[in-house]
This record gives C-alpha cells, sequence and structure tokens, in this order.
C-alpha cells in the first residue's frame, strides 16, 4: 500500500519537490505501467493486416496522431529504401509487442523489426594482423647497423623477403574479412525480411493519459487493417452511445478514424470528391458543407486520415 506520509518526510529530508508534486511523481508511473497493460492485453496476439509496405528494421513506421501531417514519406521512402520491406502492404502478421514509452507507443509486428534487442546489426567483422616478427626486426637492426656493402645487401633481400611474406599474409587476411562482411551483409538483409516491423505514435508531449485500445486503432486505421482480429475503430466504441448522440445533435467535428459512412450521416452528403495517390496509398478528398463551415476530409480505405475546417 502506498504510504504518503512517507514520501512525503523523504521530500523533507532530501529537500525535493513540494510533497504533492511528488506523490504525483510516485502514482504516475504505476497509472502508465497499468495502462500499458490495458493496451497490451487488448492487442498482443490479435492478427491483424499492414495497409502499406513496412520496412525491416526496428526504426519503424513513425505516426504522429496530433500532427497536421501524420506520417512524414520522405522518411517512410528512405527507410524503406535502405531497409528493404519486411511486411508487404496486404501481409497479416501478429501483433507481438506494445510498448508504451513517455511520448511513444510502439506497436510491434512479427518480432518489432531487426534491430532490437540481442540482433546483431553491424557488418563489420574484425580479423587479426600478422605483426612484425622478431626476425624482421633483427633485419631491419642489422640493416642499419652494418657498414659492409655487400653484407648490407645480403640483410636488405632477407629482409625484403620476410616483409613480403608478412604483407601477403595481410592481404589474403584483408581478403578473408571483406568476405566475411559481405556474407555477413547478405545474412542481415535477409533477416532483416523476416524480423517484422513497427509503428511508434509519437505524441507531442506525451501520451495522452488513459489512452484507450480504440483510440490507437484510430490513429493506426489509415495504415492497418484491423478486422482480420475482429477489431474496429468505430464512434461508438469509444463513445457512450448518450455522449455519441449528444456530440452528433450539437455538430461534432470530424475526427481521424471516422469512416466515411460515419461522416456523411454526421455531415450530410458530400458535395465533391477528387482521388490523389501518396506513394502506394490512394487517398479520396470528400467535402462536405455544413452550416457556415467548409469541411474537407481526406480518407484512405473509407477511414478518415486527415480534415481541415474552414469558412465557406
Amino acid at each position: 500500500m502506498f504510504d504518503f506520509d512517507n514520501v512525503c518526510v523523504f521530500a523533507a529530508r532530501v529537500k525535493a519537490a513540494p510533497c504533492a508534486a511528488v506523490i504525483l511523481v510516485a502514482l504516475a508511473a504505476p497509472a502508465a505501467a497499468q495502462n500499458e497493460d490495458a493496451l497490451r492485453s487488448f492487442f498482443e496476439g490479435k492478427r491483424v493486416a499492414v495497409r502499406i509496405d513496412m520496412p525491416g528494421t526496428s526504426d519503424g513506421v513513425d505516426v504522429k496522431p496530433d500532427a497536421g501531417r501524420a506520417l512524414d514519406y520522405r522518411q517512410y521512402g528512405d527507410r524503406l529504401r535502405m531497409y528493404g520491406a519486411a511486411l508487404r502492404a496486404g501481409d497479416s502478421a501478429v501483433v507481438t509487442l506494445v510498448k508504451m514509452k513517455k511520448d511513444v507507443i510502439e506497436f510491434q509486428l512479427s518480432g518489432g523489426g531487426f534491430g532490437t534487442f540481442r540482433d546483431d546489426s553491424s557488418s563489420s567483422v574484425s580479423t587479426r594482423t600478422v605483426d612484425k616478427s622478431s626476425r624482421e626486426k633483427e633485419l631491419e637492426k642489422s640493416v642499419r647497423e652494418e657498414t659492409d656493402p655487400r653484407r648490407k645487401r645480403e640483410l636488405r633481400e632477407q629482409l625484403e623477403n620476410v616483409r613480403d611474406r608478412r604483407e601477403r599474409e595481410n592481404r589474403r587476411l584483408e581478403l578473408e574479412r571483406i568476405s566475411a562482411e559481405e556474407l555477413k551483409k547478405e545474412r542481415i538483409a535477409r533477416e532483416r525480411l523476416h524480423g517484422g516491423s513497427r509503428f511508434n505514435l509519437r505524441y507531442s508531449g506525451a501520451v495522452p493519459p488513459g489512452i484507450r485500445p480504440e483510440e490507437v486503432m484510430a490513429a493506426l486505421a489509415e495504415y492497418v487493417d484491423f478486422s482480420a482480429a475482429g477489431l474496429e475503430a468505430r464512434t461508438d466504441d469509444i463513445l457512450p452511445a448518450a455522449a455519441a448522440q449528444s456530440r452528433r445533435s450539437a455538430g461534432s467535428p470530424p475526427r481521424k478514424g471516422m469512416t466515411l459512412a460515419e461522416a456523411e450521416h454526421e455531415f450530410g452528403s458530400p458535395t465533391g470528391a477528387s482521388d490523389h495517390r501518396e506513394g502506394t496509398l490512394t487517398v479520396t478528398t470528400v467535402v462536405f458543407v455544413r452550416d457556415e463551415q467548409r469541411i474537407a476530409a481526406e480518407f484512405v480505405e473509407d477511414v478518415m486520415v486527415r480534415y481541415t475546417i474552414t469558412s465557406k
């Protein structure tokens, strides 16, 4: 059981922050752990399908749910080119780990990506080299000290023979090192393609307190198909029915993760629609007009991923 008095006494002794602040810090870690446990219990072991190619690295794909543009496609493309695709769009994968940090939720698939704990991602190979032998050092000294020209020439020839043998052996060892590194690079490339990948949900400042699985699904709806696991990010899942009805009657704003059918129910029939490509994705822009607002919402496979609201 948590002892508030002891915490306050400790804070006073070490001249730390005020007691209330210490208590908040002490309570924050267990609360975060409980929240992570809830996400892990909900997602781990479920099989989902990815909507985009996933790079074969533990760097994964960074998604910023609270940013205007959630995915940096240039960074995404760079990682695909550098590491190759471990999962292709349409592939199914098991959620193997959900890990929550201060401002990041790691959503790991099929192992989380090559480069995680204990993966040897370095392609360098170290090999021994042959140093100068005692014989070579003795000959060098003798050449320096010998005064007789004929004898000096003989010693120099012996030294060159010994030195040549050492250098040939070092060249052979260097070729072996290069060959071993190429083999290691090939092995790493193969393992990258079978090591899974991950999404990193990166929040500005901190992960929202009390974040629920439905909110994680909404943030990933553009990139992950949860239907294979029997899961869907629905408005009614996130809000109680009465609260959802209250928001609709008051004119609720758009929300990432909202389906096209939900948007049409909320905002009425669209006044226009158009398609464009972003990488491998087809993005549909649908325009709604409500009262004095013009809502331009972008959908990927009927799931809202971005929106803007302007005056008519």
